[in-house]
């Protein structure tokens, strides 16, 4: 019996080595997925940091593939905790150690809450009690508190004088908004989280009765309505800041308006002032405006009096701006290069075409080199970006404008053999049109220009996210509004500015400042 009894135990002991080794191996098959999936997930974010975001769905690819990794990556963790468990009952299998991420010190602006673990007050091994501290080992965890609601009593004494009989009382507290019940804190929260964070104020109103606090979406939108009055003020100081600026970037997005049976396209537009790129010291700032409609008359009402240089898309509807008889004076045309190499791009992007099908004769070489010349000029700008005016057109002229030069010549030579329906040629035809050509190039005559409009599509990337959670405007007065608080939270974004503390902070002052 004893050596049956032997043999079961070694059989036992074999069962667990081999359980643990296969815990081992799974460990390390998740952990390498997890690798992959990562890697993945870089590769195709540094492709779109290089060739830009070609489509609608290289965004949903990439949020595919941070979803797909992290939950690699919590399989990977339960995998790791299972073959440290089983390595623990054998001593024929080592522990499996998977490669951790370093991770990144706390901010040392948190604050810091110690808990000293208890000491003992004898000796664990002889029980000695003469025993003296001689340093400490400390772990930090990162800890949240949740959201606080409170209410804040202002109490205000009265007093009577005993001489004259007359009653004394300190003036009533200040609210930002007349007869108002919310802190600054709280307008500027529920601002910046349905502008913002593109929360609807139902949304909101929801997640605020499950802490415990009932606001109705009516209330909540008579605070909107009034903060957006309280700050118009403000709102016209940035407008000011931005149309005396000698350069803008100009664009706009489409925004469904609430009509009757439906919804019909209103257009949000953007006028950004960023000086920052050839050297300048003016603050950044952002004026959205809204209308029902792309008719041209809304940029030129929007622009009326302002003269400079605009940098915008080659829209029909700038084309008054333009005009020799425009009063006080034209404005200067500056289109983007970026829309231009998206053109030739379309064509020319190898992994697209291949997923349609097509082979590789079909991949238009010509559309390839464009892109490789267009290239080349963004690597120059690269170099000089942040650099003055006067720098960064003495570049230009000695590195781009050969460029320029030898790409004109080589497009007007492809050109010439090819069919009008060609669709490289449509993007040829943009690029070479004499309307826009001067356009195009006159980055080569002032240092102040940009060579795209990626400061203005930058500013409309939050109007793109927001419309998936508020789906449309209400009306033609709640797009003015959106409007003004675009611009307020924008600004603030631009100077890296906390747009709900910087919120806050003017809400509780500017009745006082006015």
């Amino acid at each position: 019996m004893s050596d049956v009894a032997c043999e079961l135990e070694k059989l036992r002991a074999e069962l667990a080595a081999t359980k643990a080794e296969l815990a081992q191996s799974n460990a390390v098959v998740s952990a390498s997925e997890a690798l992959i999936a990562g890697l993945k997930l870089e590769i195709a974010m540094l492709k779109r940091d290089k060739y830009g975001r070609r489509a609608e769905r290289t965004a949903r690819l990439i949020d595919q593939l941070e979803l797909q990794l992290e939950e690699m990556e919590t399989t990977a963790a339960e995998d790791a905790i299972r073959a440290e468990q089983a390595a623990e009952k054998t001593t024929k299998v080592a522990g499996f150690e998977r490669r951790k991420p370093v991770k990144k010190p706390f901010p040392e602006h948190l604050p810091r809450e110690r808990v000293v673990v208890e000491a003992p007050s004898a000796c664990a091994c002889c029980g000695s009690e003469r025993i003296v501290k001689m340093g400490e080992d400390v772990t930090e965890t990162l800890e949240v508190v949740p959201r606080q609601w409170k209410v804040i009593q202002t109490v205000r004494e009265k007093f009577t004088c005993r001489d004259c009989e007359k009653i004394s009382q300190p003036p009533a507290p200040f609210h930002p908004i007349p007869r108002g019940w919310a802190g600054p804190s709280l307008l500027a929260m529920i601002v910046f989280e349905k502008f913002g964070q593109h929360q609807p104020l139902n949304r909101q109103a929801d997640r605020y009765a499950r802490e415990g606090v009932d606001l109705s979406p009516s209330t909540l939108a008579d605070q909107v309505g009034a903060v957006t009055e309280l700050l118009k003020p403000l709102h016209a100081l940035i407008e000011a800041h931005v149309m005396a600026a000698d350069r803008l970037h100009g664009d706009d997005i489409t925004v469904p308006l609430l009509a009757r049976g439906g919804t019909k396209t209103a257009r949000l537009w953007t006028y950004v002032r960023d000086d920052r790129p050839f050297g300048g010291t003016a603050p950044p700032a952002v004026v959205f405006r809204f209308s029902r409609d792309r008719g041209g008359e809304h940029p030129t009402g929007h622009l009326k009096g302002w003269q400079g240089v605009l940098q915008a898309d080659a829209y029909a509807g700038y084309n008054q701006l333009y005009d020799p008889k425009r009063v006080p004076g034209p404005v200067a045309s500056a289109l983007c290069w970026a829309h231009a190499r998206r053109k030739f791009f379309e064509l020319a992007d190898v992994e697209r075409n291949i997923r349609k099908g097509k082979n590789a004769k079909e991949i238009s070489p010509i559309a390839f080199e464009a892109v490789k010349h267009i290239d080349a000029l963004f690597e120059i700008e690269r170099d000089i970006n942040g650099k003055s005016p006067a720098t960064r057109l003495e570049a230009r002229q000695r590195l781009s404008a050969p460029l320029v030069a030898d790409l004109e010549c080589w497009l007007r030579s492809e050109r010439a053999q090819l069919s009008k329906h060609a669709k490289v040629a449509k993007a040829i035809d943009y690029l070479l049109s004499p309307n826009h050509w001067p356009s195009f190039t006159r980055f080569l005559e002032d240092g102040r220009i940009c060579l795209t409009n990626n400061t203005a599509e930058r500013s409309l990337r939050g109007v793109a996210l927001g419309r998936k959670s508020w789906l449309f405007a209400g009306s033609e007065r709640g797009g003015q509004r959106a409007a003004a608080m675009y611009s307020l939270i924008g600004t603030a974004k631009l100077n890296d500015i906390d747009p709900q503390a910087w919120l806050a902070d003017v809400i509780a002052r500017i009745s006082d400042m006015s």
